[in-house]
């Protein structure tokens, strides 16, 4: 069927080629031991530690796609436990610091592997324009959420969206890009 691998918190390129040594290793077992199985299976990368981000161009030199976890990526960019409802308020996903890693991750990405985008952000329709203005080719959502999602990825102009996204990387904070976004 249609299988692809995807490691989760990779902050470093050692980290994925283990992983990926890892997966090497069971396939060839299964080779060795008979066991028909697809030999060329994608692999990817989620992108949840801000380093990561970063980081993309050289991790997709080595991988066939990248899924942003925003969730996780908020929290750890914004120093806020999203179950700590003491700091939970801080952790906010339209942050222009968020956004601004994200914008890293599909520029590094570019012409080596494709970006998706999943998590709560994903499937938040005021979020679509922006994501595709950033680079984002995929957004993963739960089922309730895929016919507004669909509805809302058909409204956006590409070029339009790539203007707002680089308006509001400059936005004062969160806040400001709700704003501007209507």
């Amino acid at each position: 069927g249609d299988v692809r691998i995807m490691f989760p918190l990779i902050s470093s390129l050692g980290e994925l080629r283990e992983a990926k040594a890892v997966l090497r290793d069971v396939a060839e077992d299964l080779q060795e031991s008979g066991i028909p199985h697809k030999g060329d299976i994608p692999v990817g990368m989620m992108v949840e530690v801000p380093a990561a981000a970063v980081k993309a161009a050289t991790f997709a030199r080595h991988v066939d796609f990248l899924s942003i976890g925003t969730n996780d990526l908020t929290q750890y960019a914004l120093a806020a436990d999203r179950n700590n409802d003491a700091v939970a308020a801080l952790g906010d996903t339209f942050d222009p610091g968020v956004l601004a890693l994200i914008a890293a991750t599909c520029r590094g990405a570019e012409g080596r592997a494709a970006v998706s985008v999943c998590g709560e952000f994903a499937a938040d329709e005021r979020a679509v324009q922006l994501l595709i203005g950033l680079g984002v080719g995929a957004l993963s959502v739960t089922p309730p959420a895929v016919p507004g999602t669909k509805e809302a990825v058909r409204a956006v102009d590409g070029r339009d969206a790539r203007r707002l996204a680089d308006e509001l990387l400059s936005a004062s904070g969160a806040e400001d890009v709700r704003q501007r976004l209507g």
